[in-house]
């Protein structure tokens, strides 16, 4: 709820809806972020649809060719500075 409530307040063009059976957060009528926990740690982790095109050292992009993930520990507090971040690089591609 956290990770939601951050997303949904970083811009007032961003609007949460569910496609693929996940929360998945649009701006302006394009897909822009979503969360999902990975199968194997358990762990939520935000997957950033236009993350090929974005270089941050904390995104992993694994064996996807688009979408590039930001993994959130739960068990520590957020590191809200670095998601603002990576949603602001993220934003200009829109």
């Amino acid at each position: 709820m956290a990770l939601r409530d951050i997303i949904l307040a970083f811009d007032s063009r961003i609007y949460e809806t569910h496609k693929y059976h996940m929360p998945f957060f649009y701006l302006e009528k394009k897909m822009f972020c979503y969360l999902w926990i990975d199968k194997l740690t358990k762990e939520p982790y935000i997957g950033i649809v236009k993350g090929n095109k974005i270089d941050h050292p904390l995104l992993e992009q694994g064996n996807r060719t688009r979408i590039k993930i930001f993994r959130v520990d739960p068990l520590l507090d957020f590191q809200i500075e670095i998601i603002r971040e990576i949603l602001n690089m993220a934003i200009v591609l829109y």
